[in-house]
């Protein structure tokens, strides 16, 4: 099960360090080689999804990208529409930092389904949006306010509320392009009140920002904006060095 061996490498590495891919961003001729890259880097999975999907060939590319890869390959699902069998899982995604009906349930009651005929396993996420400086395409898109920043409690409730739901991680996303990371204080405060993993992503764009995430709390890293450009992939290797605490 890929959930069960992420959780094998948060106990062996110290925490695990996900690249996410947008469709959007790359075209089905670069994905071979920028897969590679991620995997010969020491990540531990890649996550391929995205608010949007302006572009056709979302199979196709989710097909490239499985063919290239030799760790886990997880759908990040912005809507219905990215849904692929070419994939080994999907982060089943409820945004409970919201009170939109359709990203709370509705879509999940489509979407179950239809990940049941493709036969991928769902990880099922308590996805929360927290403040990060500007609207983010997250924000905009599900019509929903992002947790402020200042206000640690209501994150903390949030996240203990998807644990009690019976929910298996907790992801605290600034957004794509934010401005800002989602601060270490409050990491530390919803780590130290769950007991599920924490996945933590938006707005890290250097490895010292993913170390001192991890040192407070979080159990997985994304970064996805930062690696876009070619001339940033060096980095990938240095995030997950930096990741990889217990190495």
């Amino acid at each position: 099960m890929v959930f069960d061996n992420l959780l094998k490498i948060v106990q062996s590495r110290g925490a695990g360090y996900f690249v996410l891919i947008d469709p959007d961003e790359k075209s089905t001729d670069e994905l071979t080689a920028f897969t590679e890259s991620i995997c010969a880097a020491d990540a531990d999975a890649i996550l391929v999804g995205g608010s949007l999907l302006i572009h056709a060939e979302y199979d196709e590319k989710l097909q490239v990208i499985k063919r290239a890869s030799t760790i886990p390959v997880v759908l990040f699902p912005g809507s219905l529409r990215q849904l692929s069998k070419h994939a080994d899982a999907v982060l089943f995604l409820s945004l409970i930092s919201g009170r939109n009906p359709n990203y709370l349930i509705n879509d999940q009651v489509l979407g179950a389904p239809i990940i049941r005929r493709m036969g991928i396993e769902p990880i099922s996420t308590g996805y929360m949006l927290m403040e990060s400086g500007r609207t983010t395409t997250a924000q905009f898109m599900s019509n929903t306010r992002p947790i402020p920043v200042e206000k640690p409690d209501i994150a903390m409730a949030h996240a203990l509320a998807a644990q009690y739901l019976g929910m298996k991680t907790v992801y605290l996303e600034a957004g794509s392009g934010a401005t800002r990371a989602v601060p270490v204080e409050i990491i530390s405060a919803v780590s130290d009140f769950i007991d599920i993993p924490l996945i933590v992503g938006g707005g890290i764009r250097e490895p010292a920002e993913a170390r001192s995430r991890v040192e407070a709390g979080a159990s997985f890293i994304v970064t996805g904006n930062v690696l876009e450009k070619e001339a940033n992939e060096h980095l990938i290797s240095e995030f997950a060095d930096a990741v990889h605490m217990a190495e």
